[in-house]
């Protein structure tokens, strides 16, 4: 395991094409935050995500309906099509449907305007989510709904959640720090990954990464200050199996709420789940994600 700080670790060695969404809706500041971070770091990505907040509304699926209101912050107008663009940047792609119809859609049909076709598409992302998604939350955020659906789709999926924060909209001046140090780590999770080469995760795996409060009137104002510790979606129970070895933790891991609620520092959980059922992953299977980010990994305080 290794204390290092998010500006000494290894950059992307080439550009991998990502799409991304989330359930909190495509004109949300930290998912166009996180859109920003991605391609700052030479990523191609596509934003399909629901044109409006899809909050709490897990795995669930319809088809996609003409606008009988305007998008969120009035992202669109009343009336517009089931399925539409920024004509500025048409990479920002509404669905107005869930989130699970928005990434399926990213997957299915825009990669093949934007990246060669569907196979093409490396990896899925969704979020950062305004608010934590943390044990059982998991069964019902939309945020892991998609990144799960990515997983059945046959791409490695990945759902990013923050503490801090409340639903603003993309063009608020000036960015608040919770989103844009959200976006950096959740970057660097992303890249990391990625550099740890195909495939990126095992199948039917997808992870679920939480952060802390952070930014203004917080403890945790840099990404610097932030450290990742391998974790666990639920509290393990008597008929559960063991976990990872890593720590000293004579295999169990800390679960992802104790994660995020430690208050000697800027703890950020990753956990391992199954896509089929958004439970606990296996130890050999968190141990494949522990090799995997093993260079970003740490331990909590003793």
């Amino acid at each position: 395991m290794h204390l290092i700080t998010l500006a000494l670790l290894p950059v992307l060695t080439q550009a991998v094409n990502v799409v991304l969404s989330n359930d909190d809706g495509w004109a949300e500041i930290n998912i166009r935050q996180f859109y920003n971070a991605l391609t700052g770091s030479d990523n191609s990505v596509i934003l399909s995500a629901p044109a409006e907040n899809e909050s709490g509304t897990g795995s669930s699926d319809a088809t996609p309906t003409r606008l009988s209101s305007a998008c969120e912050f009035n992202s669109c107008p009343s009336g517009s099509p089931a399925i539409g663009n920024n004509a500025s940047m048409p990479r920002f792609n509404y669905v107005n449907s869930y989130p699970v119809t928005s990434i399926r859609y990213g997957i299915q049909n825009l990669s093949n305007t934007y990246f060669s076709d569907p196979s093409s598409v490396d990896i899925a992302v969704a979020g950062p989510n305004v608010g934590a998604n943390l044990g059982l939350t998991t069964q019902i955020s939309g945020t892991v709904g998609a990144a799960t659906e990515a997983s059945k789709e046959g791409i490695p999926g990945l759902a990013f959640s923050g503490t801090t924060g409340s639903q603003t909209a993309w063009n608020v001046n000036p960015v608040p720090a919770y989103s844009a140090i959200y976006a950096d780590l959740s970057t660097n999770v992303t890249n990391t990954l990625v550099a740890s080469g195909k495939p990126y995760l095992p199948a039917n795996i997808w992870l679920n990464v939480n952060f802390p409060p952070a930014g203004s009137g917080t403890s945790c104002t840099s990404t610097s200050q932030f450290r990742f510790v391998l974790s666990r979606i639920n509290t393990a129970t008597l008929i559960s199996g063991k976990d990872v070895t890593t720590c000293g933790n004579g295999g169990r891991l800390p679960t992802e709420t104790t994660v995020v609620d430690t208050s000697s520092g800027c703890y950020a959980s990753i956990s391992v789940g199954h896509a089929d059922t958004k439970l606990d992953a296996t130890a050999t299977e968190q141990q494949t994600v522990l090799s995997k980010l093993s260079g970003i990994l740490s331990c909590l305080p003793s």
